[in-house]
């Protein structure tokens, strides 16, 4: 059992989800946050099997993530 810090967004349309410290492109997605959840660890099984170990990014493993909202003037 590997621990995942994962991201889940929720959009107009749905959720979607993806883990941090994977290497490759893993997203789920729903229709709920606990879909998206549950799709996104799927993804990320998938992803170990078919890739192998290569495809944790160790090196760079976040020990925290942040969500921040900061105003840009464009």
């Amino acid at each position: 059992m590997k621990q995942f810090k994962i991201v889940v967004e929720k959009h107009f349309d749905g959720y979607i989800a993806y883990p941090l410290g994977l290497k490759g492109v893993v997203v789920g997605q729903g229709d709920t946050y606990e879909e998206a959840f549950a799709d996104v660890k799927s993804a990320i099984r998938f992803h170990i099997e078919t890739f192998g170990q290569e495809v944790f990014d160790d090196e760079s493993a976040a020990l925290e993530a942040f969500v921040a909202e900061a105003g840009v003037a464009v």
